[in-house]
């Protein structure tokens, strides 16, 4: 055995490199042997596959994007840490939900290793770029104009530019889109094969998200922009601006034509049908009350007919009856109005339907209807066929309530309820956020995607918190247990706005506080629900350990002596990030191994001893613990190796290789620092 001397991030990447690792893994092949890519052996081989290629292209090109493609394949700065305090409280301790403190590009960053390809569906409303407020992009990282012209493969002039615009703050287009670039990028790592991503945007950067998201996502991906009907006008001048958009993605064309289908809809429309029954109103209001309910949640059907004799409500989807190909002709045939008994208009192109077909759908016999409903609107309904007063409006199909499996979601979508007023309502008091969309808006589109137990949606803008909170509601109506991420970072409040006042000094203590005040309204409402209503806290650091080459120096000649002395916060802060580093999600139990005086923590299978008193009786309970505990099994050891001098780093390796453990456990021993 070996020790494996690792570092947890390399800091030597390029505009491409992670692209050309990823290659290099698939297809060795199109590398010679100093690693270069050969582009002529990757045509050979997809021409091999008779895969069409097309020298067709339309892409987007800014100040800017090749130090936006850099920037997606640098590591991060920073460590994750974790909020034990908040962690450990009783609603919390067990909970898969995650709130993490941060700016998301990190974040997104530490998540990759853990969360790739695990999250159903991420939600997001980034800023607007309005040029008037809120968006000014700064970058911290340090680059000189020769290094920049290095990693990014630039020349000098446009590396001047971009650092430019990276060091003053510049809201322009090409800012928005290199801020914006690595981080869709990243996140559509984290999308499982089944998963989407719903963008909210306005106007000013619609149409460049729209590109950009083509080029990450793929254009045959894209699914719909959806309009938000948002706001009703009040003494607009000019043009009442009422809308936004919602731009929406899959990860694969495998869930292309089953998304945006509300598969809970119709849970809640039965819900409100019978407290309709209940009711003593007449029908007609009813009818009106449940048209109202359609139109307020966004659901695909307009009016409702209600069949006296069966109780069932009939829901009408308003499916023209006529031909719906403008290329040809559908058949031609009478069809009689029930009531007059005279011929209906037939449509310019026939009816959509054979003779047969419609007359099994009417419920017409000889000739005849067998079963002719008058309603109190002086329409007629024939079994699932609607007809009007009179022979001169043409009918139109209906189904049951019990026909229908779920709900299409609509191009355009209204949602009555205000967000402001939602967060005003929780907080008790106005100024505390800007423009939060609305619970009904999240709850739409989050339970627009078939979900399973434990599925994962992440919002790494998260604002005031409404994703949590949306998230909370859904698993509230439909006992799904579904878990949130959400990210924020620290942005300070508004010292002249309400929050500020109240005492929450950034954007993260508003969201924080909205999230476990939405939490205690549900369970206060809601005293026999058991849904995970907690949530953990973590945050990005700044990285403790020392890089620059002086300070390696000293710090190297000093461990010659002395071990590295890590405050508890430090301490808990490696643990976290090697687990997360290593594919463990941040919700993933940690479990203390005692070894002698010696404590080390197991996480999915995986051993770390940071602490620096690893003795020798330690190692003696390590090699007994692996013999004689079945439940103890790690493939991997991780040790600190700032606190591990080279006699112990010895001692454990010769021990590991020498001893012949009754399990016959393959574990590599890695040294990381």
């Amino acid at each position: 055995m070996t020790i494996k001397e690792e570092t947890l991030y390399s800091n030597i990447e390029t505009v491409n490199s992670k692209q050309l690792a990823v290659l290099k893994k698939h297809f060795p092949q199109c590398f010679d042997k100093s690693g270069n890519f050969i582009q002529e052996k990757m045509l050979e081989v997809v021409n091999a596959n008779e895969v069409e290629l097309s020298k067709e292209s339309y892409t987007l090109n800014w100040l800017g994007k090749s130090y936006a493609r850099l920037l997606t394949n640098l590591p991060p700065k920073t460590l994750i840490n974790e909020d034990v305090a908040h962690n450990q409280l009783e609603h919390n301790k067990d909970s898969k939900n995650l709130l993490i403190k941060g700016d998301n590009l990190e974040v997104l960053k530490h998540m990759v290793n853990a969360y790739s390809e695990k999250v159903k569906m991420i939600y997001i409303d980034p800023p607007y770029n309005t040029g008037k407020d809120g968006f000014t992009y700064n970058d911290d990282r340090n680059f000189t104009v020769d290094q920049l012209v290095e990693l990014a493969g630039i020349d000098v002039e446009e590396a001047k530019r971009i650092l430019e615009f990276t060091d003053k703050g510049s809201s322009s287009h090409s800012a928005w889109l290199t801020f914006m670039y690595p981080r869709l990028y990243i996140a559509r790592e984290l999308l499982s094969d089944e998963g989407a991503i719903c963008i909210s945007i306005d106007e000013n950067e619609l149409n460049q998200l729209k590109v950009i998201c083509d080029e990450i996502f793929g254009e045959e991906n894209f699914i719909e922009s959806i309009v938000w009907n948002k706001r009703i006008p009040k003494n607009d001048k000019g043009i009442g601006n009422i809308h936004e958009y919602i731009l929406v993605y899959s990860k694969s064309t495998l869930i292309k034509q089953e998304f945006l289908m509300r598969k809970d809809g119709i849970d809640d429309v039965y819900d409100f049908v019978e407290k309709q029954k209940k009711s003593n109103v007449s029908l007609e209001q009813s009818e009106k009350a449940l048209k109202k309910f359609y139109k307020s949640n966004g659901y695909d059907r307009g009016i409702t007919l209600y069949n006296s004799l069966t109780k069932d409500f009939r829901l009408w989807g308003k499916i023209n009856m006529s031909w719906p190909n403008a290329d040809t002709f559908g058949p031609r045939y009478d069809v009689l109005h029930p009531k007059t008994g005279r011929p209906v208009k037939v449509p310019d192109r026939g009816w959509r339907w054979k003779q047969e077909t419609f007359n099994k759908a009417a419920l017409i016999k000889d000739g005849h209807y067998t079963n002719i409903e008058e309603r109190y609107d002086g329409s007629f309904v024939c079994g699932h066929i609607w007809f009007a007063k009179d022979e001169n409006t043409q009918p139109s199909s209906i189904k049951f309530l019990s026909e229908v499996e779920n709900f299409l979601l609509r191009s355009i979508l209204s949602t009555k309820s205000d967000g402001g007023v939602e967060v005003e309502n929780l907080f008790g008091s106005k100024g505390y956020f800007s423009y939060p969309k609305p619970v009904n808006l999240l709850k739409t589109l989050l339970g627009s995607i078939e979900t399973k137990e434990n599925d994962v949606f992440l919002d790494f803008f998260a604002g005031s918190g409404t994703t949590a909170h949306s998230i909370y509601s859904l698993n509230l109506e439909d006992s799904l247990e579904r878990n949130f991420i959400c990210v924020q970072l620290p942005e300070p409040t508004d010292i002249k706005k309400e929050g500020y006042k109240a005492g929450y000094k950034t954007i993260f203590d508003i969201t924080k506080a909205r999230i476990k005040l939405s939490a205690d309204k549900i369970r206060k409402e809601n005293p026999d629900f058991h849904g995970d209503l907690g949530f953990k806290v973590f945050e990005t650091v700044e990285d403790f350990r020392v890089e620059d080459d002086d300070k390696e120096l000293s710090l190297m000649t000093m461990t010659m002596f002395d071990d590295v002395m890590l405050t508890d916060e430090q301490y808990h802060t490696l643990l976290t990030t090697w687990r997360l580093y290593d594919g463990s999600e941040l919700s993933t139990p940690v479990q203390d191994i005692e070894l002698d005086s010696y404590t080390a923590h197991l996480c999915d299978n995986r051993l770390y001893m940071i602490a620096s008193d690893f003795s020798s009786d330690a190692l003696k309970a390590l090699l007994s613990k692996l013999d004689t505990d079945k439940e103890f099994s790690p493939n991997k050891i991780v040790f600190f190796g700032k606190n591990f001098d080279s006699v112990k780093q010895m001692e454990l390796n010769e021990a590991l290789k020498s001893y012949a453990n009754k399990k016959s456990l393959e574990i590599d021993l890695v040294g990381r620092n």
